[in-house]
């Protein structure tokens, strides 16, 4: 019989913060079924959260053929996801249910827009499939880990278990990371609609002057506003990316940390 570390046992410890860590599912179906003190599904931030559906369902529809209305609507669906959590707090109405639906939301918006931009440029379309894989893998692997290990909250990370975690999910960080990696996509889907260079937008007198005509960059004279917000969001969208690959390696080692330790206890039953 092999040798558990003697620190297997001891050291990895549910922090038991979440609002409910002893009822089974049976248990909480019945007490969601029976329940009527309060409506969960009605709460302010998860009718917010419908909303975004409805969105972003109407930008879907939209976006093959009329880039406006789409990108209005994706917007106000991105949007929203930060009026979700300030309601949350606000109305003191936060609750599992809403977190989990924020998060499949978020996934499954960008995710559709991903799929519609490896339609819109094939040579490019394995890379976005492996976006939308790297997204939905490091988010459900973390929700996994820290429901396993009892955290109060997916966004609450201990800066034991990750600096850059605890670092991403500070407010100002998380918005500014998610809205410029929404930013840059909305962007590349601008770019095949959006054909109009920025110097157009100058006034007439300043484009026809000998100054502009012989001092304005090549390279920019049929740069358009899309593929200007995709240059100045990319690195955003690349460090967001870079994180989700530490997000699901730190997932991994939780999981992996856990199995180790409920292996020590099993054995250590055995033994007994």
């Amino acid at each position: 019989m092999s040798k558990k570390p003697a620190h297997a046992v001891g050291n990895l410890k549910r922090k038991n913060t979440g609002p409910i860590t002893d009822v089974d599912a049976s248990a909480a179906h019945e007490i969601a079924t029976k329940t009527t003190d309060e409506n969960v599904y009605l709460f302010v931030p998860n009718l917010i959260g419908y909303a975004r559906v409805i969105l972003a369902a109407f930008a879907l529809y939209y976006m093959p053929y009329h880039p406006y209305y789409c990108t209005a609507l994706y917007g106000a669906s991105s949007l929203l996801d930060a009026a979700d959590g300030y309601a949350a707090r606000r109305l003191k109405q936060a609750s599992q249910f809403g977190a989990v639906l924020d998060m499949i939301v978020d996934r499954c918006t960008t995710s559709c827009l991903l799929c519609y931009l490896a339609s819109a440029y094939p040579n490019y379309a394995l890379l976005f499939q492996g976006l939308i894989s790297l997204d939905f893998s490091s988010h459900y692997m973390h929700m996994v880990s820290t429901l396993t290990t009892g955290s109060k909250h997916h966004k609450v990370i201990d800066q034991d278990v990750s600096r850059i975690l605890n670092w991403y999910y500070k407010k100002p960080v998380l918005f500014t990371m998610c809205a410029g990696n929404e930013l840059f996509f909305v962007a590349l889907y601008l770019i095949k609609w959006d054909k109009t260079p920025l110097y157009t937008l100058f006034p007439y007198s300043v484009v026809s002057s000998q100054w502009f005509i012989e001092n304005f960059p090549p390279a920019f004279k049929h740069l358009t506003f899309a593929q200007l917000i995709a240059g100045l969001t990319l690195p955003i969208s690349f460090g967001k990316n870079v994180i989700n690959v530490v997000q699901a390696w730190k997932a991994s080692k939780v999981l992996v940390g856990v199995d180790l330790r409920e292996r020590a206890l099993a054995e250590t039953r055995e033994r007994r």
